[in-house]
Parts: C-alpha cells; structure tokens; sequence
C-alpha cells in the first residue's frame, strides 16, 4: 500500500497560516521606518512672548549693565593707558622746554601744562607734574596746586595724585617712610626732598617753615571697607622737606583755588559738556539702527564701532571729572 505524504514546504502557506508578520519582524520593521524618517516629528510648541513692559525691562537692565561695566573698564584698565599716553606727550614736551630755557618757573601758569619732573626711587614712579588739580587735570598724571610755589622754591608746594583710576600713580604712596628720597626736575634745576611722614587728617601738621626752607606735599586719597578704592573717604598726606635752600620764583600765583581744585574735589562745570557728549552718543545709536535697515550687518558695524567707542570714551572722561579729584 502506498501513503500519501504532504509537503508543508512547497510553495503556499497551509491551512490555517497567519499572513500578518511575526512580532520580531513588525518591530524591525518600524525601526526601518524610524530610521528612514517616515515617522512624523511632534510639532513644537511655541513659548508664549514675554510681556513687552517685562521686554523692555530686561533691555535696560542689560543696557545699564553694559554701561557700568564700560565705566569701569575705561577708568580702571584703559584710562592707565590713557594716561600713559599723555604722560608720554607732556615728558616730550617739558624736555623740550627745559632743552629751550622755556619752562614755567612761577607766576600765572595754564592749566594742563607741564611744570616739574616727580621721581620717587622708593616707589620706581617717575611722572610729569601738570599745572592745576581739577579732576579733568588729574586724568594726563599729578597736578600742582595753583596757589601753592613750585616744587624746589621756598615754601611748601603741593602735588596731587590718583590713588586708583587712570593709572593710579599715587596708589603706593602711603608706603613711603621717613627718610626715603624725592627728586623733582623744575626750569629752576634739580631738588632733593627726603620724607618726613605721612599723616591724615587730625594729625599733627609739620613744623612752620623758616625763611629759605622748602617743603613739598604729595596728596592722595584713601578708603576703607569692600570698595575703598572706589570709595575714598579722606585724604592722606606725605611732607618732605627740601635738602638745602629753595629757590625764588616769578609772583603772580593766585591767592587761592576753587573747591573742585582742593583735595577730593568734583568738578560740576563739566555737566554742560558731558551732556552734548551723551546727546551725540544717543544720535550715534540711533542713527546706527537706521543704517542696519540698508546695510549688511557687518559693514554696519564697521563703521559704527569706532565712531561709539570715541563718544562713549569722551562721555566716561566728562564723567569720570564728577568723582573726586584723587580717586
């Protein structure tokens, strides 16, 4: 007898076969279709806008923060190289002068000009001494004191100095001892003064002067708390005595000197000047955003950042004369 076999391998499914794929081959699939990027992406949902008083708000804050910022960028780091600067110009101007025989040795003298040569060993500071104490004249280096003798003259001559921004150049002279030297060069000659002390207010002043002596008083400020350089709170005083007699010089100095030539004094007068400076910024800005609307972004740029960096520099110089003059 002959047994009839099927063949489940031949082509066709049996009986009772399932067409859907196998739970492997459906999840192989679907990875497939991921991968292809079949599978549509979750739409995203907006952030809602943040109220325009909350926009405006924000503006500010980083406008004023910016501005700060720029404010002491320019009086504590490039105002030094401002200073250095000017310090550069005048010490070639006052060698020329000196080389001529031209030199202020006394009377009426114009603010800003160079007068005297100051160079303390101890401290490795050599500075040319301008006419004048104002805070405007304070930012090229030390000024003299209008209604006091030249240094090297008999009398007492008093220089003031920065403690702490454009330069900072009287920043260590309360570190002076006694006996340490001072050389000062004038139109008059070359003068040696040695320290006597430092003192600050309610401290006993030095000895009257006889006829023929000569003294010289460096001024500065000084603080104290978390922001005592930016926040001097007297002034200190360091008295040298001239080795040997002083010299005379031209009359004609003033009788005396307003409140923003005295130590740690504000000149106001700037306010009219600062304030057309602040004007031009402003239309500098404005008028760099009407021009973004016509120019690629980056020759904007270009052209504008030179043109507020100058006004923004003079607006902090305007400002900067408000503070203290010994700051």
């Amino acid at each position: 007898m002959t047994s009839t076999l099927v063949d489940l391998t031949a082509p066709g499914r049996a009986k009772g076969s399932s067409s859907a794929p196998s739970g492997r081959a459906a999840r192989s699939a679907r990875g497939t279709a991921v991968r292809g990027g079949v599978r549509p992406r979750r739409p995203v949902v907006p952030r809602p806008a943040p109220p325009r008083g909350a926009a405006i708000a924000t503006t500010a804050m980083f406008v004023v923060a910016g501005l700060c910022g720029w404010a002491l960028l320019q009086v504590l780091v490039l105002g030094a190289l401002g200073e250095s600067r000017a310090q550069n110009v005048l010490y070639s101007q006052l060698r020329e002068e000196l080389a001529a025989q031209t030199a202020p040795t006394g009377g009426a003298i114009t603010p800003g000009r160079p007068v005297a040569v100051l160079t303390i060993p101890t401290l490795g500071l050599r500075q040319v001494v301008v006419e004048g104490t104002a805070s405007g004249d304070l930012l090229q280096g030390p000024g003299h004191r209008r209604d006091t003798v030249l240094p090297g003259q008999a009398g007492v001559a008093s220089v003031y100095g920065r403690a702490t921004t454009y330069g900072g150049p009287f920043r260590l002279l309360t570190t002076l001892q006694v006996g340490d030297g001072i050389q000062v060069t004038t139109g008059q000659g070359e003068f040696v003064y040695r320290v006597d002390g430092v003192r600050r207010a309610g401290d006993l002043g030095p000895r009257p002067l006889t006829a023929g002596e000569g003294r010289l008083t460096l001024v500065t400020a000084e603080g104290t708390g978390l922001l005592a350089a930016l926040t001097p709170s007297q002034a200190v005083y360091v008295d040298a005595t001239l080795q040997g007699t002083g010299v005379n010089g031209p009359a004609g100095r003033p009788a005396g000197v307003p409140g923003s030539e005295k130590a740690l004094g504000r000149d106001t007068s700037v306010l009219p000047y600062l304030g057309l400076v602040l004007q031009g910024l402003l239309a500098a800005v404005v008028g760099v955003m009407l021009i973004r609307r016509r120019l690629p972004g980056r020759v904007t740029w270009i052209v504008a950042v030179p043109v507020l960096v100058a006004l923004a520099w003079l607006a902090t110089d305007a400002a900067a004369e408000l503070l203290p003059n010994l700051i």
